[in-house]
């Protein structure tokens, strides 16, 4: 049994657990909590636990009994001296109410196939688990979880190196972080060059912070599984927590959407442009959190109105491109994550040494227009990416032969007022309206055709009125009729 199906016997169990109310991301915790007891007693590493309080333990029991240990011991877990257990098991609570469920969860969880679950790695069956989340509509994941096609191709691009600093401020469940660890052990020969030092990789060259707790714990989960022991804080990257984050060599992210709860204000003191858009501010702290040495670099994810969005949003840009060369724009398609009509952008750029100028041109590559509608059944892949991919890497772009990727100089920038929703090129769909005449001389021309239809319809009620001094009865067919061939002859209906 291979990890995928392994993944899908997993995911089927949440199934029995509907009696109970549960949604797909509380199942999801709740198999955390499970899976950690039993993936410690497979690696060996059950002996962190506190005695009485390990997977044979909760195995031996059933019924009622069962549940009321599970529900103490996910206490006992919460208070242990272990930092690891406390920040799995902290404020950790059972959302199963049935005992039964709960027995056939942990007999399934039991009789897994663990030999070629940890043959392929205890981590990717997780980050399979966490991706299965994601793509379920109706569990709200997307929200927190980045597919992983589009993580493997920015981290690819970003090309994180040994010995790097490498951080996101927005970590969700640490995706992007366990990507580029997987991008640096297959440059390393998994940390055996000579020149790598293992315990720098394993224990701080992947950090990042987290703002829910139920996030971190899957974070938590999923950077354990993966070998990594870097720290991924649980805290608000947005308040004076985020001050401390700074000289980095990578920042991988995709920030929250949205704005700070009624219009609330960060609370960062070192902040230059004040507002309450997440996205901006998130910004704002991810190029002051680079190393100003003109190699940091950083790939973020947001979305279009982070590009067009005036007052501080037009000074963050300005400020980002004085600090950083923002030398690459990527526009994502719809609807690959997030709700359906929520554009994206990846914003690529290296911060310099000076404050000023920094950025000369900005390259845009259009991903978005003309591309399909990606779901289920057509998966986003890798070779959606391969003409971005190209174009990024080449050492001259300027002589890369693609009508996706555009470039505008600094000054052209300026003019817009430091505007960047720039680079989509033509959509096909729209080019039965290519011929459409000038819009203001179609309006003044609507415009004149109603005031005719004015005049005639008053003539016709002078007509009428005649007509009835007269006292012939016309009835409202004939009326409606005569209506009709006047506005005919005159062509009103043309307009």
């Amino acid at each position: 049994m291979n990890n995928r199906e392994i993944v899908q016997k997993l995911w089927n169990l949440c199934h029995v657990l509907r009696d109970d109310g549960i949604t797909y991301h509380q199942y999801v915790t709740e198999l955390t909590y499970l899976l950690f007891l039993k993936m410690m007693k497979e690696t060996g590493q059950d002996y962190i636990l506190p005695d009485n309080y390990r997977w044979d333990d909760l195995v031996a029991k059933d019924g009622t009994e069962l549940k009321s240990f599970y529900k103490l011991m996910l206490l006992e877990l919460g208070q242990a001296e272990n930092k690891l257990l406390q920040e799995i098991y902290t404020d950790a609570a059972t959302y199963i109410n049935e005992p039964k469920n709960l027995r056939k969860i942990v007999t399934a969880i039991d009789d897994l196939d663990w030999y070629s679950a940890k043959q392929e790695g205890l981590g990717d069956l997780y980050e399979g688990l966490l991706e299965k989340n994601a793509s379920e509509l109706k569990s709200g994941a997307g929200q927190y979880f980045t597919p992983r096609v589009l993580i493997d191709v920015i981290v690819k691009m970003v090309n994180p190196q040994p010995g790097e600093r490498c951080y996101d401020p927005a970590a969700g469940t640490f995706g992007f972080m366990i990507a580029a660890d997987r991008h640096v052990r297959s440059q390393t020969d998994d940390y055996f060059d000579e020149h790598v030092n293992p315990e720098f990789q394993k224990t701080q060259a992947f950090s990042g912070v987290e703002l829910v707790k139920d996030t971190h714990r899957l974070a938590i989960m999923n950077a354990l599984l993966h070998d990594i022991h870097g720290e991924i804080v649980l805290g608000d990257t947005l308040s004076t927590l985020g001050e401390s984050m700074r000289n980095y060599d990578v920042i991988l992210t995709n920030p929250p959407f949205g704005t700070k709860k009624g219009g609330e204000q960060v609370t960062r003191t070192d902040f230059t442009f004040t507002t309450s858009n997440k996205q901006l501010n998130f910004l704002q702290h991810i190029y002051r959190a680079l190393k100003p040495n003109g190699k940091a670099r950083a790939a973020v994810v947001l979305p279009d109105n982070v590009l067009f969005e005036s007052g501080a949003g037009a000074q963050i840009r300005r400020d980002l491109m004085d600090k950083c060369n923002l030398h690459m724009i990527l526009r994502l398609p719809t609807g690959i994550f997030y709700a359906q009509g929520v554009k994206t952008n990846v914003l690529f750029f290296t911060r310099e040494q000076k404050d000023i100028a920094s950025t000369k041109e900005v390259w845009v590559y259009d991903l978005r227009t003309n591309m399909p509608s990606f779901g289920k059944r057509t998966p986003l892949t890798e070779a959606h990416f391969e003409g971005f991919m190209n174009a990024y890497i080449v050492e001259d772009r300027h002589k890369v032969e693609d009508e996706r990727l555009s470039v505008f100089t600094r000054a052209e920038i300026a003019k817009r007022d430091d505007n960047l929703d720039i680079g989509l090129i033509a959509d096909d769909s729209l080019s039965m309206y290519d011929n459409l005449p000038d819009p203001i001389e179609s309006a003044e021309d609507a415009v004149g055709k109603l005031e005719q239809a004015v005049m005639l319809l008053n003539e016709v009620i002078k007509e009428l009125q005649a007509t009835d001094n007269h006292n012939t009865e016309i009835s409202k067919n004939e009326n409606s009729s005569l209506l009709s061939q006047v506005a005919k002859q005159r062509e009103v209906y043309k307009y």
